[in-house]
């Protein structure tokens, strides 16, 4: 902290030819956050690892992404991703650590980026302190430690970045090239969500690029033009191949990689609406949990380490849980409720909002006294361009009607960034005595504490008050001391702004550790004592916050005294089908555990359970408890099911066909044989009609059907069809009879036969 008041050097000849010893440890911290224990995740997000698994087998199946080894539907994300986790998983072979590796890595590497960006202007104690936060905000290690897309995004959109501030020192045409065509390659990750940043990459190159206005509009007419060619470049060439030749295009309702952008995936993200096919209207998000998202569908199913599983209390034996969306006041998937405050609400402010405070006014410190026709320092320029990432970013998130909670790394880079110029900003005018503004740095201080005792506040029966009352007591001390010793020059001061950080950065640290302490989910990933339940935030009747799956349900695999008939879900307000999950059976408005499921108070969700249920080349030797199966709601197969299956196939393509991907995936994981998921995803995609589906009977690619429900959307009729042409197969040769297994793929269902001639 002493050499922060000291004026920014470029230290460009120095620094090249030596290590900063202190960013080695910064990234040891990223490496352990982000490395550490996913060997445990066995299956990671089931729905993502199946279709790596496909994408293993065929060129086809990688170039599309398919979901299935069949290349009947693909999945609702892009591909380049999954190419990335398909390659990982070719080099080391398929575990579920392989497919996560990539997305661990681009944890680590986002930091490493940031400390480059900020140091160069703002100094080496700011690109230290950036990377240090990017590393701590505790969503970054809970998103990068799954096979989910966003890591490796926001990682790409800081190479995008990098290549920006290089064009804009160097007024050379090719780096904003390369600059915006990353952009297209994020937008193939994960479609408009890369294009958050287009405000950010638009004002600053025109703000800090010293060519004339003629060439700006020239090069970013051309950048932007690029930019699209390479975000629709895949699109094209899938929607203008011949739907009879590819896999049916995932979660879309036209069979179409543009209308999944800019509707699915899109402007149904901002509205809340997700349309379901056959039905007459659109409904609100908050009503649609089932069809919203892959991330949504498969909800919660990590249970913790052994250890966590042993430590679960039990919940109060009258409690009725409500399911996110259905009047919860912490907002649909607990990610709060519309408005201008939203990010500092229960849900949203304990995975990214810990420094927001002291970026106010870091942001405040470094924008004092610019003037809007400038000239402005590479430090404002710099400054502009996070601001511009943040705000947009920012506004979406606290107005969008879906979104989950580990979107939120989009924000990390800018927040980081900015607590990492803003600290050495606000000390450098904290010792100079610059007025009003050396009163920023203590005041930034005092209200990050504030804060931070808040968001700790509904955690008290988990971490107890020791460290809620240590981290707001030391921020008021710290910085009622600052301002006391504002006016002295001593050495006291440093020790006091080096301590200050050290508070403000140690809640964050431990929040980011969570997923590692009490497992993670990587389904929902999210960061809290309650990371496991893949809901994240705390709940808001539970007498403990580890049981907080569901506001107060214990994650699925905990074992607790109390039945499962008090530990109910209400469903969302207004939902069309009571609420009940896939498998499940609605009971008087009320979700209910699938059949099948121990009266221990656990929710079993659909994926069946099986002591055999490793995945394909990982060591037997493990036991179950040594490893969480955090992918399919469960992402285990019924074993007996399994054997029967193979046993009775006489060379049909499809093992089995089922209405979606959640029975699907664990069959795929741990066989690599065709599993039909009729509906796609979330089983309400028009995929099938009663014609197409007995011409593929006729032809012998299908011939047994597991149905845990009626479906959705357009599948009714095919489902009815199925029922009326089909004979059953008994139960007792193809369902377990162990108490610790699920009946079928999907705990509530039947298997049925049809063969026509």
């Amino acid at each position: 902290m002493k050499h922060m008041n000291s004026e920014v050097k470029e230290e460009r000849t120095s620094n090249k030819k030596r290590i900063d010893l202190f960013l080695v440890p910064i990234v040891l911290i990223a490496a352990f956050l982000n490395l550490f224990k996913i060997w445990t995740d066995e299956y990671a997000n089931a729905y993502y690892t199946a279709a790596v698994k496909s994408m293993l087998q065929s060129f086809h199946n990688f170039f599309y992404a398919s979901f299935d080894p069949g290349g009947y539907v693909t999945i609702d994300k892009p591909p380049v991703v999954f190419w990335i986790q398909t390659i990982s998983a070719k080099i080391f072979g398929f575990y579920g650590w392989s497919v996560i590796l990539p997305q661990a890595l681009a944890g680590i590497g986002s930091v490493l980026l940031l400390y480059v960006l900020v140091k160069r202007t703002f100094g080496v104690w700011a690109g230290r302190f950036a990377a240090l936060a990017m590393a701590l905000t505790p969503i970054v290690p809970a998103v990068s430690r799954t096979n989910n897309i966003d890591s490796m995004l926001v990682f790409t959109l800081l190479v995008a970045t990098w290549m920006l501030f290089r064009a804009a020192r160097t007024a050379k045409f090719g780096w904003v090239l390369a600059a915006f065509a990353m952009i297209g390659v994020a937008f193939n990750m994960k479609m408009l969500q890369a294009y958050m940043v287009l405000p950010a990459f638009y004002v600053f190159y025109v703000v800090a690029t010293k060519i004339t206005w003629k060439k700006k509009i020239s090069f970013l007419t051309t950048a932007t033009v690029l930019m699209l060619a390479v975000s629709v470049s895949w699109a094209v060439v899938v929607d203008s191949t011949s739907a009879d030749k590819r896999p049916y295009m995932g979660s879309s309702q036209t069979n179409s990689v543009l209308e999944l952008a800019f509707g699915y995936n899109g402007i149904n993200r901002l509205t809340g609406n997700t349309s379901v096919t056959g039905s007459s209207h659109k409904q609100p998000a908050q009503t649609q949990q089932q069809t919203a998202s892959s991330e949504t569908k498969q909800n919660s199913n990590s249970s913790a380490d052994s250890s966590q599983s042993s430590n679960q209390r039990k919940s109060s034996s009258s409690q009725k849980m409500q399911a996110p969306g259905g009047g919860n006041q912490n907002g649909m998937f607990n990610t709060g409720n519309p408005g201008p405050f939203r990010l500092f609400q229960k849900g949203l402010s304990d995975q990214i909002s810990w420094l927001l405070p002291f970026v106010i006014f870091s942001i405040v410190g470094l924008f004092a006294g610019v003037k809007f026709k400038g000239p402005y320092t590479t430090k404002q320029k710099e400054s502009l361009f996070w601001l511009a990432w943040l705000l947009p970013v920012a506004v979406f998130f606290s107005i969008a009607g879906f979104f989950h909670q580990y979107y939120l790394i989009m924000l990390a880079p800018p927040i980081a960034a900015f607590a990492g110029a803003g600290a050495v900003a606000l000390w450098s005018m904290y010792k100079q005595h610059n007025g009003w503004k050396s009163w920023l740095l203590p005041g930034g201080i005092l209200t990050t504490a504030a804060l931070q005792v808040y968001i700790m506040s509904p955690y008290v029966s988990s971490i107890g008050v020791a460290p809620i009352a240590g981290v707001g007591a030391l921020g008021v001390i710290l910085a009622l001391v600052l301002a006391v010793h504002k006016q002295r020059k001593n050495s006291l001061t440093n020790y006091l702004g080096a301590a200050a950080m050290v508070v403000l950065l140690a809640m964050p640290a431990y929040w980011a550790m969570t997923p590692i302490i009490y497992g993670g989910n990587s389904m929902l990933p999210s960061a809290g004592p309650d990371s496991s339940s893949g809901m994240g935030g705390p709940p808001s009747t539970a007498t403990n916050s580890k049981q907080s799956g569901f506001n107060g349900m214990q994650p699925p695999g905990s074992s607790s005294g109390n039945s499962s008939s008090n530990n109910q879900m209400q469903p969302p307000s207004g939902s069309s089908n009571g609420g009940q999950m896939p498998g499940g059976s609605s009971n008087n408005g009320q979700m209910q555990p699938p059949s099948g499921s121990s009266n221990s108070g656990e929710m079993q969700m659909p994926g069946g359970s099986s002591n055999n249920s490793q995945m394909p080349n990982s060591s037997s030797s493990k036991s179950s408890s040594s490893k969480r199966k955090s992918g399919g709601m469960n992402a285990e197969v019924n074993q007996k099911l399994l054997n029967y299956l193979t046993k009775n196939n006489t060379g049909e393509k499809y093992l089995f066909a089922t209405t979606d991907s959640t029975s699907a995936a664990p069959y795929i994981i741990k066989t690599g044989e065709p599993v039909m998921a009729m509906g796609g995803f979330s089983g309400s995609d028009p995929i099938l009609t009663v014609s197409k589906l007995k011409a593929m009977i006729k032809k012998g690619e299908v011939k047994y059907f597991y149905l845990s429900g009626m479906g959705k959307g357009g599948q009714s009729d095919v489902i009815t069809w199925i029922k009326e042409n089909s004979k059953e197969i008994p139960s007792s040769k193809w369902q377990s009879t162990s108490s610790s297994a699920q009946q079928g793929p999907s705990g509530n269902g039947t298997l049925y036969e049809i063969t026509l001639k």
